[in-house]
């Protein structure tokens, strides 16, 4: 029928690249190994594979399902994943998403949280939900070294690249995956407030017993759970199921009916005397999972920028293939310099997520790298995560209706975007972390300044004295962290967008974002600036 006849749409995206379609990503890889750079040309095919985005979008359609009994009435506690899901996890798995930064030999050593952020980035970009086992995975590594012989028995089992998703005991399988169970419904982000108990049985084992809020993954083969032992609130290593095949006191309640990440199942769960073994010091639990907490942060930073690059790619797509007002929607001046004012927001957040994986890579060796890693973890995760709802929304307004449905991508972008900011930390947790350094390491925000004076170069000076107020103000003012977190990490991104010597982005940047005006919307960027330009060199337009 005539009236049914396709005009003026958007054609599809899928048989593009990620990777070689985005250049400030492989201008921060370059230096990366060649093998490295090979692969991430090959995911960056896949993420826009029609095969991929099927992959994705049926993920979160056919979302986990509970089935708490079997038909007979046993007690199973089994989530059950759309095969989409598991093949997400398979390739995920196999790209050593979950291990690589703890493997030895390869040849990305020297660079090895780069190299797998760089891969994370790409995979963020095609969907978020089964990331978050393979982040906690990775993470959870760095609090089992806190108890060598747990390490040195559950490590050669995490890290092979092979995913498993049988219901066996972890001994039995080729792969396994790691989860948490930190947070209880009276407490939150107030761990201390847990009333999970763990008592000891002899042999180092404890039997842990109590109810987790939020427990997500919770197909994952082992958790890390904080418990109230004697001594205070500790760190346990609590497998999910026995050596004989049974279960290991896990009872769900309920899986989570979340607003976003809804491909990953996330869970209430009570633990009925399960089998538990201590993971670092006993009233150390906070202190143990540090590390791991702080490896989880990146990866949100990392996977916001990944969805936000995602989201801003698929609206200057769109534009420039949609015809209005008698010409390309991308050469009226409102539409372009709201484009461009995003983009200047996602090169930033990009740029900043992968400056800090390599001062996680350059820490052990260099002290200002170190102090990097230490002061900006809490500042990266709170700026890029928070960021991106709004620069994602923005992006679906550009789409109009077709923006909003569920059909496309961008509706998804968004609904997953909030719980970066929300989960491992939110912005009052980060800020109050910003301030906790600054009282109890305050040379450590020294090497940071120097750093971002010197990338800044001319003006740069100005910039760090209003960073120096600003630390003096939060030193005496605890409402006045946000302040500070926000202002460190613009200056930051600007700095680093200089360092890759993305000059033109790096200008347009720092007089936008560090000139002290308050900005509510996009397409704030004025004439000098040039739009065009600033959309060209980083969307470029497929051949």
């Amino acid at each position: 029928m005539k009236t049914h006849d396709v005009l003026n749409q958007t054609p599809p995206m899928t048989g593009l690249n990620a990777y070689l379609g985005d250049p400030l990503i492989m201008q921060i890889t370059k230096r990366l190994p060649q093998s490295v750079r090979t692969e991430l040309e090959q995911n960056g095919k896949f993420v826009l594979s029609g095969d991929a985005q099927d992959l994705a979008r049926l993920a979160n359609i056919e979302v986990p399902k509970l089935r708490t009994h079997d038909r007979q009435g046993h007690r199973i506690d089994v989530v059950d994943y759309h095969p989409a899901y598991h093949a997400l996890m398979r390739r995920s798995v196999s790209q050593g998403l979950h291990s690589s930064i703890w493997e030895d030999g390869k040849p990305e050593a020297g660079s090895r949280h780069q190299s797998r952020a760089a891969r994370f980035y790409l995979t963020s970009q095609l969907e978020c939900g089964h990331l978050c086992p393979l982040t906690m995975t990775s993470a959870s590594l760095a609090a089992l070294m806190a108890a060598p012989n747990l390490y040195r028995e559950w490590s050669p089992l995490i890290l092979p690249r092979k995913y498993d998703s049988s219901n066996k005991s972890p001994a039995k399988k080729t792969g396994l995956t790691l989860g948490m169970g930190m947070t209880e419904k009276q407490g939150g982000t107030d761990v201390h407030t847990n009333t999970t108990k763990a008592e000891p049985t002899g042999s180092g084992f404890y039997r842990i017993t109590g109810h987790k809020w939020f427990m997500s993954a919770p197909m994952s083969d082992a958790f890390l759970v904080l418990a109230q032992a004697r001594e205070g609130l500790s760190c346990f290593l609590v497998p999910r199921i026995l050596p004989d095949g049974s279960s290991n006191g896990f009872r769900f309640q309920r899986l989570k009916d979340k607003l976003g990440n809804r491909s990953n199942a996330s869970s209430e769960v009570e633990f009925d005397n399960a089998f538990g073994q201590m993971v670092g010091n006993p009233g150390d639990g906070v202190k143990t999972i540090i590390d791991m907490v702080t490896l989880t942060r990146l990866d949100c930073a990392i996977a916001s920028a990944g969805l936000m690059r995602a989201g801003l790619a698929e609206a200057v797509h769109h534009a420039r293939h949609r015809i209005v007002f008698e010409g390309p929607l991308i050469d009226k001046p409102l539409m372009l310099r709201v484009l461009a004012d995003m983009a200047l927001d996602v090169a930033g957040a990009t740029a900043l997520s992968l400056r800090l994986a390599r001062a996680f890579d350059n820490a052990a060796k260099d002290r200002g790298e170190a102090a990097f890693a230490r002061v900006m973890t809490p500042v990266v995760k709170y700026w890029v995560a928070k960021i991106a709802p709004a620069m994602l929304y923005e992006a679906m307004e550009c789409l109009g209706g077709n923006g909003y449905i569920e059909e496309g991508n961008l509706a998804r972008y968004y609904r997953e975007a909030p719980v970066n900011a929300i989960w491992e930390g939110s912005g009052n947790v980060m800020a109050l972390d910003v301030l906790r350094v600054l009282k109890r390491g305050p040379q450590l925000f020294d090497e940071v300044l120097n750093w971002i004076g010197a990338q800044l170069g001319r003006g740069g000076q100005g910039t760090v004295e209003v960073l120096r107020a600003a630390m003096r103000v939060a030193e005496n003012d605890e409402g006045a962290a946000r302040i500070l977190t926000e202002q460190l990490a613009l200056a930051a991104a600007g700095a680093e967008l200089r360092h890759l010597q993305s000059e033109d982005i790096a200008d347009a940047f720092v007089e936008t974002r560090l000139g002290g005006q308050w900005r509510t919307t996009y397409g704030m960027l004025d004439a000098r600036h040039n739009a065009k330009d600033i959309i060209d060199s980083l969307y470029p337009a497929a051949n």
